[in-house]
């Protein structure tokens, strides 16, 4: 166990999450981007992590973590050394993902989730954290301030035909 407390634990994600990580990922991203991104590119987004991605995701993948309360899967995050290592702040980590169930949202399982990754990053040697996160999504935005973490960059990516602005945050 990675990270745990009562009933909530933190593990590596299994093949058998493959079903629920897709529900997941389904119906957070609808509540996260849902009139962010473009209705019918988000939807193909979401069609393409369907439960096979998911179980391929997990075989070739140590760095999905996967949050249960109560032995039912809440949320996963996907974790690794930073992408913009070099040429956005000086963070070795990134969080890629973080995501829970909406049903499961607003309860302080997200900060349970994150910690565990900090913690994960912080074991395998890598030096602070960034997240990028759209700036349309305020409350992820607001997730990121709370735990610590301040804007160091912001860029624009194009996504469905809609050229949307993202913010990194960074720990160090």
């Amino acid at each position: 166990m990675l990270g745990s407390s009562s009933h909530i634990v933190v593990r590596r994600g299994r093949p058998t999450d493959a079903k629920v990580l897709a529900e997941i990922f389904r119906d957070s991203w609808r509540l996260a981007y849902g009139g962010i991104i473009p209705h019918q590119h988000l939807e193909g987004m979401i069609a393409r992590r369907g439960p096979k991605w998911w179980a391929t995701t997990i075989r070739s993948r140590e760095s999905l973590l996967v949050l249960s309360v109560a032995r039912q899967v809440a949320g996963y995050a996907t974790i690794g050394l930073s992408r913009t290592r070099g040429r956005v702040g000086k963070a070795e980590g990134e969080i890629y993902e973080i995501y829970l169930s909406p049903t499961y949202q607003g309860v302080g399982l997200g900060e349970h989730l994150f910690e565990s990754c900090r913690h994960m990053l912080e074991m395998r040697g890598h030096a602070g954290l960034i997240v990028w996160s759209l700036a349309d999504n305020p409350s992820a935005l607001d997730f990121y301030w709370r735990r610590g973490g301040r804007p160091l960059a912001e860029t624009t990516e194009l996504i469905g035909g809609a050229k949307l602005k993202k913010i990194a945050y960074e720990w160090n």
